[in-house]
């Protein structure tokens, strides 16, 4: 029998920790994190860092083991997570993995385009300039070093702009010229589930979460890490609309209402970055475990 990873995936706040810990405990298994905002220790609240009533059903693996001060990429993670397969694979013949961070997902399941390493001071740079210009001249810098990304980059996502740039600048080569260029065989299959549900299900659901974050503390969080805020882990949201809050840009129920915007916009990103993948099967938010588990067995 091949090992087989089974990843969970889907938008935020639709429920992926619950059904990974429901497959785990079914076989008896374990879990990979690979929500790239669930790594960080300073990071809880926000992050929606699952309970700890939820890590002591099933073993965990990738939740909150770096600081953000540490730098920490993709690459970083493929290279850990394909690791720690190999030793669970030993004892294991199904592992799974879950989260909602597309491109982490990829890399372990098909492998991840190599980068070449670039001088951290040029991400402080452009985070600088983003956080005190906003996106658009980071945009406009794109589409002069990088005319191909910039069509198919999601141009409003400034983490994906800041990497291509960062990129473009220290390796002097566009970044899409390092795209593609993988050729990776994996020594496992893949099962992927992804959770569905209509639209504004999900986004009801999200408002919900925004508030409940509040309630659980999310505020006070966030401004025990402002001084950190330049930090590339920080350009989240949830953290950046407080920081404006605090910076005294933004009053505090517009910051909150423009987290629960930009999640939703989040959200809708990560559906279009799984419409790429036409082997996802897909299962219905109220589905029941004892059907997934049958999907499962066929594939």
């Amino acid at each position: 029998m091949k090992k087989t990873l089974i990843s969970v995936i889907g938008p935020t706040g639709i429920g992926k920790t619950k059904l990974a810990i429901k497959i785990a405990q079914h076989y008896n298994t374990e879990i990979i994190s690979a929500d790239s905002r669930q790594f960080f220790k300073e990071m809880s609240i926000g992050t929606a860092v699952p309970s700890k009533e939820e890590l002591g059903n099933a073993p965990h693996h990738f939740i909150q083991h770096k600081s953000i001060l540490e730098p920490y990429t993709v690459g970083d993670f493929e290279k850990e997570a394909i690791k720690l397969l190999e030793k669970l694979f030993k004892k294991l013949d199904i592992v799974v993995m879950v989260g909602g961070s597309g491109l982490y997902i990829d890399a372990v399941s098909n492998g991840f385009d190599e980068f070449p390493t670039v001088d951290p001071k040029i991400r402080l740079d452009l985070n600088k300039i983003f956080n005190n210009q906003g996106i658009e001249p980071l945009q406009d810098k794109l589409k002069e070093l990088d005319k191909k990304y910039y069509t198919t980059v999601d141009i409003e996502n400034p983490q994906r702009v800041i990497r291509a740039l960062e990129v473009c600048i220290g390796s002097g080569k566009s970044y899409s010229s390092f795209l593609n260029k993988k050729n990776t065989t994996r020594t496992f299959k893949t099962v992927t589930i992804g959770i569905a549900a209509e639209r504004e299900l999900i986004y009801d659901r999200i408002n919900k979460r925004v508030d409940i974050m509040m309630e659980a503390g999310l505020l006070k969080e966030a401004e025990s890490l402002i001084v950190h805020k330049n930090l590339n882990a920080l350009q989240t949201v949830g953290y950046k609309e407080l920081f404006k809050f605090f910076d005294g840009e933004w009053t505090l129920d517009f910051a909150i209402s423009e987290i629960k915007k930009n999640t939703r916009r989040f959200a809708k990103r990560q559906g279009t970055w799984f419409k790429k993948n036409q082997n996802i099967l897909w299962v219905n938010y109220d589905y029941k475990i004892e059907d997934v588990l049958k999907e499962i067995k066929k594939q």
